[in-house]
């Protein structure tokens, strides 16, 4: 088994590190998928036929580069771990917020942690709104999905007061419920103090 790929940022990894994850069929399978007409019937197959199929996956929607509409139909008609591959492409892939947003919506609805880890991505971080952003995170808390997933927290949480208030009232229910606090919670709510 291939170590995974190194990471950077909130552990979304660039492309560029992507293909170290892939031994040598998992190589030769991409460069068959990507000279294939029907790349997507690759892309589904792409766990059946490598090791390391997120990066397989993703490495794949880069170098083909698909429109919009068919990155959306990935998505939608996918398992879960296509629906992920989709999601953590999403940086890289030039997907107009129209079509992109709504795929990171979804998947933040989702009760798959590694399908909401992958939606708090560096693409939420720069496209949803700031109401939207905010009760990702609560989902992440939520979910025990670990703060260090959402791309760009600190920047975003920086002096945000909404979100201390939302932060607050869901510690407040934990203890009331006679449960304990998130650490995560509490490093993103001095997040929110600084300025």
């Amino acid at each position: 088994m291939t170590a995974p790929a190194p990471t950077t940022g909130a552990g979304h990894p660039e492309p560029e590190t992507l293909a170290a994850a892939l031994d040598a069929d998992g190589r030769a399978w991409l460069a068959a998928a990507r000279a294939d007409a029907a790349w997507e019937r690759r892309f589904a197959e792409a766990g059946r036929r490598t090791g390391a199929p997120d990066e397989a996956r993703i490495l794949l929607l880069l170098a083909v580069g698909p429109a919009d509409d068919t990155v959306v139909r990935l998505y939608r008609q996918g398992t879960a771990a296509e629906r992920r591959a989709v999601l953590r492409a999403l940086p890289h892939l030039d997907l107009d917020p129209a079509h992109g947003v709504p795929l990171v919506e979804d998947a933040l609805r989702a009760n798959d942690t590694r399908l909401v880890a992958a939606a708090v991505g560096p693409y939420a971080a720069r496209h949803l709104t700031a109401h939207a952003w905010r009760h990702a995170v609560l989902k992440c808390l939520f979910t025990g999905v670990p703060l260090a997933a959402v791309a760009a927290l600190a920047d975003r949480a920086r002096g945000d007061a909404e979100l201390a208030r939302m932060l607050t009232d869901y510690a407040a229910e934990r203890t009331a419920a006679g449960r304990t606090v998130p650490a995560d919670l509490r490093r993103a709510l001095a997040l929110t103090e600084e300025q």
